[in-house]
């Protein structure tokens, strides 16, 4: 098996790397990926795949499409369906309801929305996740007192792109407490398993309602 070639992060892909791989696809993510660097691609005649998913039960559809262009159908039926049947179990196995934060960043302190893939995931898995901040890109700056004010139950510590320790969602809880706030938990989550989609969708639906049982 050949070595992949490195071309850059997500933010900060080399187009002059990527070109020079002679790729037939490149694979994108609308969200993660500059529009620079598709139109980059356009422009160059590389054929472009652009991925766009906010909620796990999109990701069956995105799997088939995306199988069927790189001429592995029964491969991303197989992925497809194996999702699918996770997603229906996961209705009639619900987690207990809790209206919780996943944090994803610290300094400033950021969380995910609930139209966001993060926040789908846990949706899906029967948790409630508020909208702390109503517009903006998803990804609101949080404060206790928004914390308070959406009545959070708990928070949900990322490994990524920020590793949280317990101790800073112990310390977030502690400035809750001292403005008069609810008492609130904290538990480290797996961030692939939150953040991760395609054909890892469904281990991380497992791997996080395993950990929040």
């Amino acid at each position: 098996m050949g070595q992949v070639a490195v071309v850059g992060g997500t933010k900060t892909p080399n187009i002059n790397k990527i070109l020079a791989t002679n790729p037939d696809l490149v694979v994108l993510d609308r969200e993660e990926n500059p529009k620079e660097v598709y139109d980059s691609l356009i422009e160059a005649g590389i054929d472009v795949f652009v991925c766009s998913v906010e909620h796990p039960k999109e990701v069956p559809a995105l799997l088939r499409e995306l199988a069927t262009k790189i001429n592995r159908k029964e491969s991303g039926e197989a992925w497809a369906s194996a999702l699918e049947e996770v997603l229906q179990e996961l209705e009639s196995n619900a987690l207990p309801t809790s209206r919780i934060a996943p944090m994803i960043w610290h300094e400033p302190l950021m969380s995910v929305g609930p139209h966001k893939y993060a926040g789908g995931v846990l949706t899906t898995l029967g948790l409630e996740v508020p909208a702390l901040v109503e517009g903006g890109n998803g990804y609101p700056v949080v404060t206790p007192e928004l914390l308070i004010h959406h009545r959070i139950e708990g928070l949900l510590l990322s490994s990524e792109p920020h590793p949280f320790a317990l101790e800073e969602g112990v310390a977030i809880a502690a400035k809750v407490a001292e403005l008069g706030g609810q008492k609130i938990w904290s538990k480290c989550i797996d961030g692939e398993a939150l953040t991760w989609f395609g054909t890892h969708t469904a281990q991380g639906l497992k791997t996080l309602h395993s950990a929040l049982i």
